[in-house]
């Protein structure tokens, strides 16, 4: 196969470029620019897809004997991914920007592009496992937990459609290890083996969500208030808060009992954000809108006992899950706390991913 290798400088995007060219296939590196500002350089390990990065890209590529190329996926990035993230938070939501990249960027405009040029696939240094299963009707497609667990990106990939599991390679997918894939990279002369992960979000190099969303949004002052309604803090903008936050408050009033108060609800049209005590923070219903279904042999519509996760490492937790007009609906057995709209809440069948749905309402 052609395959396009996303390389994004880091040591799992390298070996997997790797592996692919092991494989056989016949493999091209492209690095993908993603911020519109081309001076922006990597803080530590935040960050991601900076000058540094490409440079790093560009000598795996060399040392693989590989073709490399840099396209410039900033517009589609910024009008997306960033033009989503603020949104979100602007509506008093809590988005998550990877799970947009790889829907919007990653497997998207990447693959839409790669598959115009007659490649055949994209392959990319996640840490998810694709399987072929034949059944009746020919070749099924199926995407499970990489054998990785604690670095399984499985919950991140959800998104991408089952017409796409046909067009994409992890070559990681079976490491169980990110040492392994270090000791790997050492091997084969990589210079990114020692490289530190990169964490946080990528257009957010410091780290300072609350600095960024004040310096695009602009600041809207307004009340805190406890669940009596008394005001007991004052905000810059409620925007920049999201459910279950404890640090950060400024609260100038103590709970009565002594115990710590927690964010419960971002009410945008009245600019107030409310705290409360923890256990106002629990939820035992789910419901999801632009519900994305990856088993075409299992009906949503008929409830299912399935676990569902809605943090990228959380942990899972059994429900029963049913499709309601176009909304993923998931009764969980356990409550489960500090949820905020916006979030992914994806469904998995033992490693197998079913489906996932981002979250709109909670109960």
């Amino acid at each position: 196969m052609r395959v396009l290798a996303a390389m994004s400088g880091g040591v799992d995007s390298a070996v997997a470029a790797a592996r692919a060219v092991d494989a056989g296939h016949d493999v091209v590196g492209v690095h993908m620019a993603l911020s519109k500002s081309r001076a922006e350089h990597r803080s530590g390990s935040r960050g991601c897809c900076s000058v540094e990065d490409g440079y790093d890209a560009r000598r795996a590529a060399d040392k693989l004997g590989i073709p490399y190329y840099v396209w410039d996926l900033s517009d589609d990035f910024e009008d997306t991914v960033v033009a989503d993230f603020l949104s979100e938070y602007s509506a008093g939501r809590t988005p998550n920007p990877c799970v947009r990249c790889n829907e919007h960027v990653k497997f998207a405009a990447l693959l839409e592009r790669g598959l115009s040029m007659g490649f055949d696939a994209v392959c990319t240094g996640h840490y998810a496992d694709l399987r072929d299963v034949e059944d009746g009707s020919g070749v099924r497609h199926e995407l499970h937990r990489a054998a990785n667990h604690p670095k399984d990106q499985s919950y991140v990939l959800a998104v991408m459609g089952k017409q796409v599991l046909g067009n994409v390679l992890f070559p990681l997918g079976d490491v169980p290890t990110k040492d392994e894939v270090r000791i790997e990279a050492a091997a084969r002369g990589l210079g990114v083996s020692l490289k530190p992960d990169s964490y946080d979000i990528c257009f957010i190099a410091d780290g300072d969500t609350r600095g960024f969303l004040r310096q695009r949004l602009g600041e809207n002052p307004g009340e805190i208030v406890d669940e009596s309604g008394a005001v007991v803090g004052e905000h810059l903008g409620a925007f920049a808060y999201t459910i279950g936050q404890r640090r950060g408050l400024g609260l100038g009033i103590p709970a009565k009992d002594g115990l710590p108060r927690f964010v419960t609800k971002v009410d945008i049209e009245t600019n107030r954000v409310h705290v409360g005590p923890v256990e106002a923070l629990d939820v035992r219903r789910i419901i999801g809108a632009d519900t994305v279904w990856l088993a075409p042999d299992i009906d949503p519509a008929e409830p299912l006992r399935a676990g569902v996760q809605v943090r990228a490492h959380g942990r899972e937790i059994a429900a029963t899950v049913r499709l309601e007009d176009d909304r993923l609906v998931m009764d969980l057995d356990e409550p489960l706390r500090g949820l905020a709209a916006g979030q992914s809440a994806v469904v998995y069948s033992g490693s197998r991913v079913l489906g996932q749905a981002t979250v709109e309402e909670t109960a």
